[in-house]
């Protein structure tokens, strides 16, 4: 059991190093406090972002960088008509059809 936490906490110093945490940006205390609390924000974005849009699939388990590269990285537009949202996203990108999955269950949660 000890190993297997450990395991998880190794993961989770990963995927903050992956988010932003890798150096501390500047010279001051209180700066360097406040990036890191916009660096756990952004993970646990992510996070919650996983559990909530890609219940199923791939998507869910994906690491910060495939995720950017994959999801966020796309250029979409929100398309507002009356009282309906539409995503908007390229033709030919191979992993659209994965984020109008998400973007319909963020949409229904």
């Amino acid at each position: 059991m000890r190993h297997r936490q450990r395991a998880r906490a190794e993961d989770r110093i990963r995927n903050l190093k992956d988010t932003g945490l890798t150096n501390l940006p500047f010279h001051r205390f209180d700066q360097n406090q406040i990036w890191l609390q916009i660096t756990l924000l952004a993970a646990d974005l992510l996070v919650w972002t996983q559990v909530l849009a890609f219940t199923s699939g791939p998507a869910r388990r994906w690491e910060p960088k495939r995720l950017r590269l994959r999801i966020l990285a796309v250029a979409g537009r929100i398309i507002s008509t009356g009282r309906r949202h539409y995503l908007r996203l390229p033709r030919g990108w191979p992993w659209s059809d994965l984020i109008e999955t998400g973007w319909t269950a963020l949409r229904t949660a």
